[in-house]
């Protein structure tokens, strides 16, 4: 969501159009009065606090200040949406990735939680169902919404995401010489490449047993992990499996470091069982790397047939198409297949996302608006 805001206040002034665009990011200093205190310095309890202090009372407050200061607000992380309870929802739009928020309420039984805490998704469910507009990534995201009955059709329109340039373009030779230190230059190792963090839905799990049935067949293969650190429970199932001394882990890469990872990799590999759009698929495509992800329908919309696709919970299908994959690499197959996905990434550009953007604001910035069902708004 982050990366989101950053593409958006980079790309915006660049759109051309009648009247420029002038954006300014809204991101109210972090206030700690809890952790300050040297006694609560290294509570959990004190951070989440001020997490929901911060989020919840000092950021909408902050925000009535400055209602009457832009012609639109754009929230870019729906589960900030509560925000549009203290703006004029008229000229507020949000930026929806994914339903996970939501689910205490959507789906209970999944996932129950306590009456405070739905209290608090409802709260920010409201703000949702409040803006003018929402904007989605999917169209898997956008069909979700409608079926949840949060939205109708018409009040969603698509912008896919983009790929930031920093990934596209040469890596500096800071980026070369970290991917040095942990790829090394010996031309039989095998590296396959995770990028994503240890949330459940990333089924790290799964990463783990398609990595130990990959190992079994090429012992000299490694696992790169770009993201958190394995929880204990992860570490004592890569213990189990005999992988653990294989296995790299990176907590966090900026994106100028990240483009000569995937630029070295034999293989990525994405295993979740859920995903709001799957930047790591269309980024590994446009650094040329081949990509094996779950096959469901939000990384089949992202990844196109550039992505090799396979069964969530099908291990030995997992383990088969990564040798088959890596057996195949430096030939003309693999060839034509980096080219196909470096042709599908281009149409993911963060300027094309911020045109995209841009001509939802013009569109409820302008005069003559007025919302109904009949005034739809595309731009693809």
């Amino acid at each position: 969501m982050d990366l989101v805001a950053a593409m958006l206040a980079r790309e915006l002034p660049a759109v051309r159009g009648p009247v420029p665009i002038e954006p300014e990011v809204l991101r109210p200093r972090f206030l700690r009065p809890l952790t300050r205190l040297s006694r609560l310095a290294h509570s959990r309890g004190a951070y989440n606090a001020e997490r929901a202090l911060n989020r919840y009372a000092w950021y909408p407050l902050r925000l009535r200040r400055v209602q009457n200061n832009f012609d639109v607000f754009h929230i870019v992380d729906h589960s900030y949406a509560h925000l549009v309870n203290y703006l004029p929802a008229a000229r507020t739009i949000v930026t929806c990735h994914d339903l996970d928020t939501f689910r205490p309420l959507l789906d209970p039984a999944r996932e129950p939680r306590s009456v405070l805490f739905r209290a608090v998704i409802r709260h920010v469910l409201k703000g949702l169902r409040s803006a003018v507009m929402i904007t989605c990534n999917t169209m898997v995201t956008h069909d979700a919404i409608v079926k949840a009955g949060i939205r109708k059709p018409e009040e969603i329109v698509r912008v896919p995401y983009g790929v930031d340039t920093d990934l596209i373009a040469e890596p500096p030779t800071e980026a070369e010489a970290r991917a040095d230190e942990v790829f090394g230059r010996d031309p039989s190792a095998i590296n396959i490449l995770h990028v994503g963090s240890v949330d459940p839905r990333k089924r790290i799990d799964l990463l783990l047993k398609v990595f130990a049935g990959i190992s079994k067949k090429l012992p000299a293969s490694r696992l790169i992990r770009v993201g958190g650190v394995l929880p204990p429970a992860m570490t004592r199932r890569a213990r189990d499996l005999g992988v653990y001394d294989r296995i790299v882990t990176i907590p966090f890469l900026e994106h100028r470091l990240l483009s000569s990872f995937y630029r070295r990799a034999d293989l990525v590999l994405m295993p979740s069982e859920s995903e709001g759009f799957g930047l790591p698929v269309i980024e590994a495509l446009a650094c040329g790397a081949p990509i094996i992800a779950t096959d469901i329908p939000v990384l089949r919309e992202v990844g196109g047939e550039a992505t090799h696709y396979c069964s969530l919970g099908d291990i030995d299908n997992w383990v088969f198409t990564a040798i088959r994959v890596l057996n195949s690499r430096g030939g003309e197959l693999a060839s034509q297949r980096r080219a196909q996905g470096v042709s599908w990434a281009s149409q993911f550009t963060w300027s094309n996302y911020a045109n995209r953007t841009a001509a939802v604001y013009r569109w409820l910035a302008s005069p003559e608006f007025r919302f109904s069902p009949g005034s739809k708004l595309e731009v693809e």
